[in-house]
């Protein structure tokens, strides 16, 4: 059984130290890197909050959807 292939950290759009804005909120964020889903392994980047300095995961694509832009913050 060979083993599925993982994300590379840097592979997605966005790259580690990215910024980006929520287009609907306003919010703003970093990325840290990308990552994979254990039950899925479905490739999902973890980032970070600008303001509230959480950590949150959401799926590739729906990061690479159109829901953020690159923000100069």
């Amino acid at each position: 059984m060979s083993k599925p292939k993982m994300a590379n950290p840097d592979d997605g759009l966005y790259k580690p130290g990215t910024k980006l804005r929520h287009i609907k909120t306003g919010g703003f964020y970093r990325v840290i890197f990308l990552a994979n889903i254990e039950t899925t392994l479905e490739p999902a980047y973890v980032y970070e909050s600008m303001q509230s300095h959480d950590f949150w995961i959401r799926p590739q694509s729906e990061m690479e959807d159109g829901r953020f832009e690159l923000a100069n913050h």
